[in-house]
């Protein structure tokens, strides 16, 4: 007699990758939100919006949300308390009057030339240990896993209802 609920695979969330990659995202965001909050007064989401409008402006709440994979509610956020500080403008759209392109702001350029050595300096003293080569190899396995990602969140959700194909039978 076969049981007709058996158990699922085991599962040691340690060894669990999504959960370490999230682990290991939340602590260098940590890490390097550490060596600007206190002298900036920026939130981590705050500096992900300053620093792509730094390397493109002009760009939409919803650009900046897609390319930084930030959920709408922080992006609009942290673009209403830099609005509020005087370091982001917002200006309607001429092709679109619905959205709005934001735009740093000379102070905000200012921020952006200010903490991009402090953040670099955060990084450098993250991989400190690694050689280029290392670094390279995570870089590629990096991205490689966020496509991979992009992907499966493209496609068609998975229908829990389904068998699982991993299950032996």
């Amino acid at each position: 007699m076969t049981d007709a609920n058996p158990l699922p695979p085991a599962l040691s969330l340690r060894d669990y990758m999504p959960y370490r990659l999230a682990v290991t995202s939340n602590q260098v965001s940590r890490l390097v939100a550490r060596a600007y909050q206190d002298r900036f007064g920026l939130s981590i989401w705050e500096w992900r919006v300053i620093a792509l409008l730094g390397e493109a402006e002009p760009m939409t709440a919803q650009a900046l949300s897609d390319i930084a994979a930030m959920d709408k509610v922080s992006v609009s956020r942290a673009v209403k308390a830099l609005v509020e500080r005087g370091l982001v403008h917002r200006a309607e759209r001429e092709a679109d009057r619905r959205s709005r392109d934001l735009r740093l702001t000379g102070a905000g350029r200012q921020t952006y030339r200010e903490i991009t050595p402090v953040a670099l300096g955060a990084e450098a003293d993250l991989l400190t240990g690694l050689d280029d080569s290392e670094i390279a190899v995570l870089a590629g396995v990096l991205d490689k896993v966020r496509h991979r990602a992009a992907e499966l969140l493209a496609g068609p959700a998975p229908d829990p209802s389904a068998p699982d194909p991993s299950a032996t039978g």
